[in-house]
């Protein structure tokens, strides 16, 4: 299974959504269109938008809203990366140095305030008030929930649920945006929006699980980064969570928390590697991945939603 196959149903939308994006950066000042241009080229798999796309299938499939909503999604998303990058201070995104890196934390700060003022703007093309109200909450929650992360020291009693209500935020939310506009722009009725809602929630949970095993399990050709590199920068993911709770008088965890010692993180990577944290990782992801699939139930038996089920199978699969 591949994502070319998944999107088969919405390609040419996709395309459209594409050229919303590269139009973005069509600005007056050089500067922020090379900054534009850069953050935007290559940006990923577009899973996001996509599944806006797929969400408002089940009822009125109006692409003058879906686009627009679709590319607002996507430009959150990036905007994210972008501070994300600099509060973590990475060096590496997609295979290439990040704003901040090339430009300075100055420069990718302001870009990315552009980049969530753009989106902003985009979902308030819609005229939903619902859709730009559940935009403003998805800015707000996805903010609280990384500062609220700045202020967290590891203590393994409380680190698995401040892990999960960390991903809750920072990622699984816009997911269910993603979803829960595509379906309200739509004009879906309100059981098939909070199924498309509970699918995203979910199906972001299980993505955000499968990318922290990836950290550890994966290359740096495939990741575009480092392998380990949230370890290295302090970022305690469930991997190393799981880990620590497994061997409570191994002090390793806090070791590299403390240091970040190259040959600490190396160590660490290597024995969570190795060790059956990963399994459990990619079991509780297959569990949030069953959890979306579910919730489809009561969608119409079509393309559009075995295409979802597709999706969710295909982000728990990706390089395992």
């Amino acid at each position: 299974m591949n994502l070319s196959d998944i999107y088969r149903l919405i390609q040419d939308d996709l395309e459209e959504v594409e050229r919303s994006l590269e139009a973005v950066a069509d600005v007056g000042s050089p500067l922020l269109a090379e900054l534009l241009r850069y953050a935007l080229k290559n940006g990923g798999k577009r899973i996001r938008p996509s599944l806006t796309l797929l969400a408002g299938k089940f009822r009125v499939y109006d692409l003058a809203l879906l686009v627009p909503m679709a590319t607002a999604v996507e430009l959150l998303h990036t905007a994210t990366l972008v501070h994300d990058d600099i509060v973590d201070n990475s060096l590496i995104r997609r295979g290439k140095p990040t704003v901040s890196r090339a430009w300075g934390e100055n420069r990718a700060l302001l870009l990315g305030d552009y980049l969530f003022a753009k989106a902003g703007r985009l979902a308030a093309t819609t005229g939903n008030l619902r859709v730009i109200r559940l935009f403003s909450q998805a800015l707000m929650t996805i903010s609280g929930g990384e500062l609220n992360q700045t202020g967290v020291t590891f203590d393994l009693t409380q680190a698995r649920e401040h892990y999960f209500n960390w991903i809750s935020a920072k990622t699984a939310c816009l997911f269910s945006t993603a979803t829960e506009a595509g379906a309200i722009l739509s004009q879906a009725s309100e059981e098939i929006i909070r199924a498309l809602k509970d699918y995203g929630h979910n199906f972001g949970m299980a993505f955000q699980l499968v990318d922290d095993v990836l950290d550890f399990t994966g290359n740096e050709a495939e990741l575009g980064k480092p392998v380990g590199s949230d370890l290295g920068e302090g970022i305690v993911t469930l991997p190393s969570i799981l880990f620590a709770e497994a061997n409570p008088r191994d002090n390793l965890i806090k070791k590299v928390i403390e240091n970040r010692d190259a040959d600490t993180v190396a160590h660490a990577v290597e024995d969570i590697r190795n060790s059956q944290v990963i399994g459990e990782c990619l079991a509780l992801a297959s569990d949030f991945c069953s959890r979306a699939s579910r919730a489809l139930d009561v969608l119409p038996d079509n393309s559009y939603r075995q295409a979802l089920l597709d999706l969710a199978t295909y982000i728990v699969e990706r390089r395992r």
